[in-house]
């Protein structure tokens, strides 16, 4: 018998061998197994769901509103409860912020609020949780492995270099925690006393994670990272913007890691004791390593870092969806080609499903929805229009389709029922079906809809840019000065990248008007800054976004796009200046008409009780 005939007839024989493949252990073949019989199952599974929290949440206020009290059919509740934004829930989620604790609209205690990085108002929307979401939570975390096993071996030989955060939290008036949803995880017990896995073992340790000090936090996680450089085997951050602010960080650091290293003593910039305590058990002085990373960090050229620092690594492990597809290029560049995995698809309403082909191409990435983590509907949409094609303020009510009626090939808006008490609840994020897996449909995440501009988990909207740019045209009008036409880019070039706005302007001749100078669209830079939402301010003032830049080109720039994208099939008539550009040669054009560029001098106000 061949050794690998011989390997697949012993985990055959241990019962590993499941329709994904052929499991690492056989911890992993129940989790797969429980993959299979969900996907299999999932209607029924979103019919079982849906009883399940209509029965629970049945005789609480909202659902009583609308009828639904000792009703668990979906036939009621679809032609009852109605499908609903932000904005409709706005007055139930403030009365229970401001400390209502009769059951609104759950009828389990709502324990926390998760901040969404969508905003409303210009704040964070404030998303109702349960305790015991975080069971689900858990549970989704734990499929990720016994999934990624199937295509990388070998990981509990190693560990995961993972630079992972918390943000700062707040109170509601009512005294609930208000905090993203990774610090409400990274913060629980399941996560501070998880049990030993040693496919999931972390450089980082425990007390750097928890710190709230940004530097101190990742100086400790860089430092733990290098000193186990050899066993590092995936590399990876909650997004991809955090993994290269950590190769800045090393740039700009690497000269003090490598000290310590030398010298076996921690940085007297890092003061949290837990956090000294914790890097002290396992830093002692290693010249050889110390050179080694001078060696590495003092070189002309930083391509393929990751795999020169850490050689060992199999694979990045980041998001690279979305708006974090702008940064795929430069991942590249600094890992030398790596693969990139994108493992899991949730957000601060719910957390949806998994990437069963985790090693595919970032261009491929699908998500499986597991059909236990809510109730899930879809709102059909139409990419030409740009908005749900049946729920627009002058047409009919949205008419939804369930998940196991999805068309492959079709976009849809994502509407779910979650078990915290959130009914037809529109999450804004725009798929495309991709395909099955059994039952279950498989989306490519398509964008977030009406986010015009993204760095980080920043959703800036066209209102919030046009807005902004208003305000900052204001400080031009003493000078007999005015905005002609404008569009904007999210710059990924840069670390941390920034918003970059290109200003086309007109200068009123005689009377005193005058071109401004620099120092004017300087603060020009800041004045928008200041019109943004708390989600961008509060970036900003961390080391997730850069300063934004106004580049001001000279006069007919914007006709010459215009020019460009008519002879490229736009309708003449119908033609309007883009309020974003994402495609290279009329970003190439832009930039070749810059006049001048400035960026902000200083970081906008932020405040966790402002707008």
């Amino acid at each position: 018998m061949a050794p690998t005939e011989a390997a697949a007839a012993a985990a055959a024989a241990k019962g590993r061998v499941t329709a994904l493949g052929v499991a690492a252990c056989e911890r992993d073949a129940e989790k797969l197994g429980f993959i299979e019989e969900k996907t299999k199952n999932f209607d029924a599974e979103q019919a079982r769901v849906l009883a399940e929290i209509l029965a629970r949440n049945g005789g609480a206020e909202y659902l009583r509103r609308h009828g639904m009290e000792g009703r668990t059919d979906r036939a009621a509740f679809k032609a009852r409860v109605p499908v609903v934004t932000y904005e409709d829930l706005r007055p139930e989620i403030e009365r229970i912020a401001n400390g209502d604790r009769s059951s609104i609209i759950s009828s389990h205690p709502i324990t926390e609020f998760l901040t969404s990085s969508g905003t409303s108002a210009g704040e964070r929307k404030l998303m109702p949780t349960i305790e015991d979401e975080l069971n689900r939570r858990q549970m989704l975390y734990s499929l990720l492995m016994p999934v990624m096993n199937l295509y990388v071996p070998g990981l509990d030989k190693g560990k995961g270099l993972y630079f992972l955060f918390i943000k700062s939290e707040t109170k509601t008036p009512g005294g609930l925690p208000a905090r993203p949803v990774l610090t409400s995880y990274y913060k629980s017990d399941h996560f501070k006393h998880r049990p030993y896995d040693p496919y999931n073992v972390y450089t980082s340790p425990t007390a750097a994670i928890l710190c709230t000090d940004s530097f101190q936090s990742m100086y400790a996680q860089m430092l733990c990272g290098l000193l186990a450089r050899t066993e590092v085997l995936r590399v990876g951050a909650v997004f991809a913007s955090g993994l290269l602010r950590a190769i800045r960080f090393l740039q700009l650091h690497w000269k003090e890691l490598a000290h310590d290293i030398r010298t076996g003593t921690l940085s007297a910039r890092v003061t949290e004791p837990s956090i000294r305590a914790a890097v002290g058990e396992v830093l002692a002085p290693d010249g050889g390593l110390a050179d080694f990373v001078e060696a590495e960090c003092a070189k002309d050229s930083w391509e393929g870092v990751i795999t020169r620092v850490w050689p060992n690594t199999k694979y990045l492990d980041v998001i690279v969806t979305g708006a974090m597809a702008q940064y795929i290029p430069t991942l590249r560049y600094y890992s030398g080609g790596l693969p990139m995995a994108c493992t899991m698809y949730a957000s601060s309403e719910c957390y949806f499903g998994l990437n069963l082909r985790p090693m595919c191409d970032p261009s491929e990435v699908s998500y499986t929805i597991m059909p236990n983590m809510g109730y899930f509907e879809l709102l059909p949409h139409d990419p030409a229009a740009g908005e749900p094609a049946a729920g627009r303020d002058d047409g009919p009510p949205p008419r939804l389709v369930d998940l196991a009626d999805a068309e492959v090939g079709k976009e849809y808006e994502l509407v779910i029922t979650t078990y915290a008490g959130l009914c037809r609840y529109r999450v804004g994020d725009i798929l495309q079906v991709t395909g099955f897996h059994n039952a279950a449909p498989q989306f490519r995440f398509v964008r977030r809809k009406n986010v015009l501009l993204s760095i980080d988990s920043d959703k800036t909207d066209e209102a919030e840019l046009q807005a902004a740019v208003e305000r900052a045209a204001a400080l031009l009008a003493p000078y007999g000065a005015g905005i002609v036409e404008y569009t904007s880019q999210a710059d990924a070039a840069t670390i941390p990248g920034h918003y970059v706005v290109y200003w086309e302007l007109m200068v009123r001749e005689g009377a005193g008007g005058r071109m401004p100078e620099a120092a004017v669209f300087e603060r020009c830079c800041l004045e928008m800054e200041e019109a943004l939402n708390s989600v961008y301010r509060q970036l900003r003032n961390g080391d997730a976004i850069g300063p934004l830049e106004i580049r001001v080109v000279r006069g007919g720039t914007f006709e010459e796009v215009m020019d460009y994208a008519i002879s490229r099939g736009a309708s003449i008539n119908q033609y309007k200046a883009p309020r974003c550009v994402s495609f290279g040669p009329i970003i190439e054009l832009l930039n070749s008409r810059v006049l001048s560029k400035h960026f902000s001098p200083a970081c906008p106000k932020f405040s966790p009780h402002r707008k």
